[in-house]
This record gives structure tokens, sequence and C-alpha cells, in this order.
């Protein structure tokens, strides 16, 4: 029986020497499996992260069109508004600088 101990000894230490290779082959596997996995879920989070940049660009983008817009229309208003009044403007400014009234300031006194 002891010889047969010993038998089952030197097998249990034989696979142990086999399972060193086979166990690192399995652990080796295991991080490349988990390095793909990990890469996948990457690439699913990038995908996920370019989608929301996107839209929030594209929102951006038609916010700055329409601001642009508006912008634009204001300066048109302004230079119709400037077209409109500029000559009875000027012509009001005109009129108050060159159309020279001389008085006397009622405060003046005259003494002789």
């Amino acid at each position: 029986m002891t010889g047969n101990h010993r038998h089952t000894l030197s097998l249990s230490l034989c696979d142990g020497v086999n399972i060193q290779p086979r166990k690192g082959k399995r652990l080796k596997q295991a991080k490349e499996e988990a390095m793909a996995e990990i890469d996948q879920y990457r690439m699913q989070r990038d995908k996920e992260f370019r989608l929301k940049q996107s839209k929030i660009m594209g929102s951006q983008s038609s916010l700055s069109e329409e601001i642009e817009e508006q912008t634009q229309g204001q300066i048109k208003e302004l230079n119709g508004s400037y077209s409109k009044y500029m000559e009875n403007v000027m012509n009001q400014l005109l009129s108050v600088v060159c159309d020279v009234k001389p008085e006397i300031h009622m405060n003046y006194r005259i003494t002789n």
C-alpha cells in the first residue's frame, strides 16, 4: 500500500508540474479575453460619447445659426432706421447749430 501511495503522490506532483504551464496558458487566455472585452466596452462607450457630442454640437451649431440670423435681422433693422431718420436728424442738428438768434441774456445788467 505504501507503494501505491507513493505512486499517487508522484502522480500528483507530476500533475502539479503540468498544471503550472496549463494554468499560465489559462491565465494568459483569460487576460487576453478580458483585454478584448475591455477594448470592446471602451469602443462602445467612445461611440456613445461621440453620438452625444455630435447631438450637442449640432444643437449648438443650430443655435449659433439662429443667433446669427437674429443679429443680421437687427442690423438690417438698425440700418433701415438710420436711413429713415438720418436726414431729419441732420436737418435738426444743422438748424440748431446754424440758426443763431443773438439775444441778451435775461440776467445781463447794463452798467453805464
